[in-house]
């Protein structure tokens, strides 16, 4: 049971965090909106978009928050 739980979860987050980051690098989130989505800390969305060639805005160039 654990190993299906495993296949079936891994992709979403996957997915999510694919997801995020295509929002984050069209500037239509933030660095905290996308790593909420992705289901990761800032920290770590920071180091994944990074790690994908993607630049890290500073904080006056984010997005605006969404209400």
């Amino acid at each position: 049971m654990h190993r299906l739980y495993e296949r079936v979860t891994k992709p979403m987050s996957f997915r999510s965090l694919m997801t995020a980051m295509t929002l984050y690098r069209s500037r239509t989130i933030t660095l905290e909106q996308a790593a909420e989505r992705g289901g990761v800390s800032p920290t770590k969305m920071e180091t994944e978009l990074r790690s994908r060639g993607i630049q890290v805005r500073e904080k006056s160039e984010r997005a605006p928050a969404r209400r």
